[in-house]
Formats: C-alpha cells, sequence, structure tokens
C-alpha cells in the first residue's frame, strides 16, 4: 500500500511539473532594450525618416518577441502599404495589399487597450491614403470618425503622443484626394489643439502649402491637370507647359492675336524633341515649341548630341519670371516690356544683380504682383518653383489680362 502511494504521488508530482512547464512561456526578447513597444516606436521613428525597410525589420522584431502585439501589426501594415504602392507590377502589388489587410487583421484581433486601437486607426487612415483602393477616402473617413470616439490617454500613445495625429494624417489623405479646402481646416484643427505638440509643426507647414494652393484657386476653375500639379514640391517643364496650356489657354489667346487663318495654319513646332515623344504633356509641350515661348525652349544635350526639352526638368523662379514675362509681351504686344528695367545700377533684391539675365522679368513679375519676394528680401532667383506659387502666379496674370 505504502509502495503504491509513492508512485502515485510521484506521477501526481510529474504531473503538476509538466503542467507548470507547459502554462510558462520562455521569453524570446529578454534584453531591458529589446521589448515590443520600443521595436515599435523604433519602427515609426524610422518610417518618419522614409527608412521603410529598416522600419519593416523593428515591426517584425516586435512581433518576434510578442506574437499578440497590436501596434506592431499597424506599423507593418503601413510599411507593406508604402511599398505596395511603389510596385509597378500589378499582380505583385495585389499580393502585397493582401499581406497589407492581413496584418491589419491581425492588430485588431490583438487589441488590448483604447491606444491600441488608436493607432489602428491611425493605420487604416494611412494605408488607404496610400493604396487609393476602391472607396478608400470614404474608409479613412470612417476611420477618422471612430478613432475620435476613443477615450485614449494620450501619455500612453508612444509614438502619435497626441491625438491631433487622427487631424494631421486625414488632412493628408484630403490633400492626396485634391481636396484642399478639407485638408487646409484639417491642418488648422492640428494647430489650433490645446497645447503645441508633436504634429504642430508639420502641420503648419502643410497648412501654409494648402492655404497657398486655395488662394491659388480662388476665382478660378481649375483642371485636373492644375490641381495634381499645385500638390508638387517642385514643377518641372513639362508641367510649366501644362499649366499655361490648360490653365491660361496659351494657344487660343496666341492664336487670337494672329489676324490671318492662313499664317496661322502654317505654324507648328520645328521639331518634335525625342524626350518628349511618350511624356504625358507631350501637346502641351508641341504648343509651348510652337509658340516658341522663351525660357521653354528646347536645350542642347551633350550627351546624345541633340536638342531636347528636358521635361522633367525642375523650374527655378528666375526661369519662370523669365517665361512670364516673355508669356506677358506675346499677349500685349509691347516689346518695350522686355528692356523696360535694363540699365538699373541697384537691385531690390539681394540676390538679384542688376546684370543677371533674369533681372529684368523679375522685376516685371514683381512690379505687377505676378510673383512675390521673400519677407527677408530676397527673391529666391534660384529656388525650385512649387506647384502652388505656379498656379498662383497664373491667376494673377490672368487677373492682370483680363482673362476669364
Amino acid at each position: 500500500m505504502g509502495k503504491r502511494y509513492s508512485i502515485l504521488l510521484l506521477i501526481g508530482v510529474l504531473i503538476l511539473v509538466v503542467s507548470g512547464c507547459a502554462k510558462k512561456e520562455v521569453a524570446r526578447c529578454t534584453t531591458p532594450e529589446d521589448n515590443p513597444p520600443h521595436h515599435y516606436l523604433m519602427g515609426m521613428n524610422a518610417l518618419e525618416q522614409g527608412k521603410v525597410d529598416v522600419a519593416k525589420e523593428k515591426f517584425e522584431r516586435a512581433i518576434f518577441c510578442e506574437k499578440k502585439f497590436s501596434p506592431a501589426y499597424s506599423g507593418l501594415a503601413i510599411v507593406l502599404s508604402q511599398k505596395t504602392k511603389m510596385q509597378t507590377d500589378t499582380g505583385f502589388a495585389k499580393v502585397e495589399a493582401e499581406r497589407v489587410f492581413e496584418n491589419l487583421k491581425m492588430a485588431k484581433k490583438y487589441f488590448k487597450s483604447e491606444e491600441d486601437k488608436f493607432d489602428y486607426q491611425l493605420a487604416l487612415i494611412r494605408v488607404h491614403t496610400a493604396l487609393k483602393d476602391k472607396d478608400w477616402l470614404e474608409t479613412t473617413e470612417d476611420a477618422f470618425n471612430d478613432g475620435k470616439k476613443l477615450k485614449v490617454d494620450e501619455k500612453k500613445l508612444d509614438y502619435y503622443q497626441g491625438t491631433e495625429a487622427l487631424n494631421y494624417f486625414m488632412g493628408l489623405a484630403y490633400l492626396e484626394a485634391l481636396e484642399f479646402q478639407k485638408a487646409r481646416d484639417k491642418f488648422a484643427e492640428v494647430l489650433n489643439a490645446k497645447r503645441e505638440g508633436k504634429w504642430h509643426e508639420k502641420a503648419d507647414k502643410t497648412w501654409k502649402k494648402t492655404d497657398k494652393i486655395v488662394r491659388a484657386m480662388a476665382g478660378i476653375t481649375v483642371g485636373d491637370v492644375g490641381k495634381k500639379i499645385a500638390i508638387k514640391e517642385a514643377v518641372t517643364r513639362g508641367d510649366l507647359a501644362a499649366l499655361l496650356i490648360d490653365e491660361l489657354k496659351l494657344d487660343k489667346l496666341f492664336a487670337g492675336r494672329i489676324p490671318a487663318e492662313s499664317q496661322l495654319a502654317k505654324m507648328k513646332p520645328e521639331f518634335i524633341p525625342a524626350d518628349t515623344l511618350t511624356h504625358q504633356f507631350k501637346e502641351e509641350i508641341g504648343i509651348i515649341m510652337k509658340w516658341k515661348v522663351r525660357g521653354l525652349e528646347p536645350k542642347y544635350d551633350e550627351t546624345t548630341k541633340a536638342y531636347l526639352f528636358k521635361p522633367t526638368d525642375v523650374v527655378k523662379r528666375g526661369e519662370m519670371a523669365f517665361t512670364l514675362e516673355d508669356v506677358l509681351i506675346k499677349l500685349t504686344g509691347d516689346e518695350k516690356i522686355a528692356t523696360a528695367y535694363f540699365g538699373h545700377e541697384k537691385s531690390p533684391f539681394p540676390d538679384v544683380r542688376p546684370t543677371s539675365p533674369f533681372y529684368n522679368a523679375v522685376m516685371n513679375m514683381t512690379s505687377r504682383g505676378i510673383m512675390e519676394g521673400e519677407l527677408s528680401g530676397d527673391f529666391r532667383i534660384d529656388d525650385p518653383v512649387d506647384g502652388a506659387e505656379a498656379l498662383l502666379a497664373i491667376r494673377v496674370l490672368r487677373q492682370r489680362m483680363n482673362i476669364y
């Protein structure tokens, strides 16, 4: 009896030991800095810096450390959406998109807090803004509204740090949708938050950009081409050609100043540059060349030993002033405009000397309010022209010439 009792007791002890071991999960990541929240924060910071591959590694490490860590899946979904939108192979992009939504499902499955849900709603906004899938804007608006309803502790938002992040990223979504007024309003809401937080500086920059676009579009009807160019940080020669033709109706205006139909019919570009044959603005570039608009002439390329239009070259502010001056001369027929400011000894702009080939054009544009200098006094002659200022300059030129 005693022997049998001892055996049963031993079996019982073994069962307890085995069951205890089965319940205890061995930690995969043991060092203090090797933990899911740390890797998630590092991943989000890397994503903000454009280091997509680094961010992906960090989120995957967070999931390795804790399989049910919801924020890491939200972050990974954002990373994969960024990589997906860069894919040119539609088949591969579709597969990648499926991975994006699988990670979103996992993020939702492993919610542990209101803060996890907040990160998820932000991920929805950012993912759909990147992918622009069916009904994407409506989906982002739903995510924004759901995020607003959450009762979060802002101190626990390790990366976003404040609920105004919802307004910022919804503003970016509206900007991508070319809904400029709505975008400006969302950025303004960030700036009007109760305190200055992480997203204020970014919102201030994007608010100024969208405000300039809204002002540039006031009182005129801007087509899809103009709207898409308006959000660009730097306008190219091809973009400027498109704006002049599509938004200023330059071909029609110039044609109206040639009385003879026979003379007009003979006008055509001297040649078609090879680098414009497949360009999206091929027709607009051809019209610009037909009218020989200064500043947008073909350039000699040493590599190909040929004259090319170079439609992807960025337009500088001095160059745009030169081009718009030529448009003004052609529209008014006043050739004196081309030499109106010759002979000046002193320039009102520290960065534009009177001997500069762009000086006369800069003075013509600024004196008519078509282009503006900076509060510092500089004209920024060598800075790239952004889409909003290009559109604004064309709007003012239209007003000065009473073009509607």
